[in-house]
């Protein structure tokens, strides 16, 4: 007997799969990852969680560093840039996947990111040869996590770096009109785009110089291939993350902090990032990119790679020179501007 035809647009999805441009894409930052000395590897916890992490070339004299991914597509296309640069000053990145980001899963049922903090802390600590202490590197949503992380874990975090991380915002801000967004629903369909057109606006509020020409079919490409898994869970961590939120509610931490933010950021506007310094006071430093939007990470990775190197291998330096700003007088420039009437200009989230 003949085998049965093939199912129907089986073939179609095929050569799609082989010209994709975001598998291709996806493909060479792998490669770099690769080409740089990392390894893959997956922990399993305890609580059944799987935590798919890179690890650093086996060099017992480089510094581990952590570094956390934000919101959007997997830890290779968010920090390969980075990879290079960060091994040659000495330190040893360590690069995980977020739970349900990438290979990275769970079956626990809670979205905070006090869990993902918890998460990676135990698969750092279930390595072969675990570091005790290191430094961690936090972008937008892992910021968050890179906080409870040096909350959670005092001993373990010696020094945190805080990338456009809102971690000072309050569910309030929404309803005051510091956001573009309105609730929490409207900011899952903008963070997590399953239209041409949601993603174009995210694109357009995450740059400060986005892209003049976004052909549709690569935006397509991009939303079927890294925008359509754990949709359900990736909302839930969104509410988690937002529902209730209080800034009396959060904890201060004791490391050296760095907070770096970019001054045209529309998604965290540079209003968190002045509450974020005066919460944290003295131990916090707050340095303002010049001509950066949220995207910091990808349109200035040069300038951020140089303050991460600075701040985790060299604590004297000092970084308000002529490229950044200072927060006492970025002050005066957001005064004022939490409670302005919205338009499609204004922060997202």
């Amino acid at each position: 007997m003949a085998p049965p035809p093939p199912p129907a647009g089986g073939s179609r999805r095929r050569w799609q799969h082989r010209l994709s441009p975001t598998l291709a894409r996806d493909r060479c930052y792998t490669r770099s990852f690769r080409s740089a000395g990392l390894r893959p590897a997956a922990v399993t916890l305890p609580d059944g969680a799987v935590v798919h992490i890179w690890l650093p070339p086996p060099d017992p004299a480089l510094h581990p560093v952590l570094l956390l991914h934000g919101f959007g597509a997997r830890a290779t296309w968010q920090w390969a840039p980075f990879l290079r640069p960060l091994i040659a000053a000495g330190l040893a990145p360590f690069v995980p996947d977020l739970v349900f980001f990438g290979d990275s899963t769970s079956p626990a049922a809670d979205r905070s990111p006090v869990y993902q903090a918890a998460s990676v802390a135990a698969a750092m600590a279930a390595l072969p040869g675990a570091p005790q202490r290191y430094a961690v590197v936090g972008v937008s949503y892992g910021g968050f996590v890179a906080y409870h992380l040096a909350h959670a874990f005092p001993a373990t975090v010696e020094r945190l770096v805080l990338v456009a991380a809102g971690v000072c915002l309050e569910e309030a801000d929404l309803a005051a009109g510091l956001f573009a967004v309105e609730d929490i629903a409207e900011a899952a369909s903008l963070l997590l785009p399953q239209r041409p057109e949601d993603l174009k606006r995210l694109v357009a509020l995450t740059f400060c110089r986005p892209p003049r020409f976004m052909p549709s079919c690569f935006i397509r490409d991009y939303i079927r291939t890294m925008c359509t898994e754990n949709v359900k869970e990736k909302s839930e961590l969104l509410y988690a993350l937002i529902n209730g939120r209080k800034l009396s509610d959060l904890p201060k931490i004791n490391q050296q902090t760095l907070i770096i933010w970019g001054d045209q950021d529309r998604v965290f506007p540079l209003e968190l990032g002045l509450r974020l310094k005066r919460h944290l006071g003295d131990t916090s430093e707050l340095v303002i990119v010049k001509n950066a939007g949220h995207a910091i990470n990808r349109e200035k990775p040069a300038e951020l790679c140089r303050l991460i190197k600075n701040h985790i291998i060299d604590s004297s330096v000092k970084y308000r020179d002529g490229h950044k700003g200072s927060w006492k007088n970025a002050i005066k420039k957001v005064a004022g501007s939490i409670l302005r009437k919205a338009d499609s200009t204004r922060p997202l989230l």
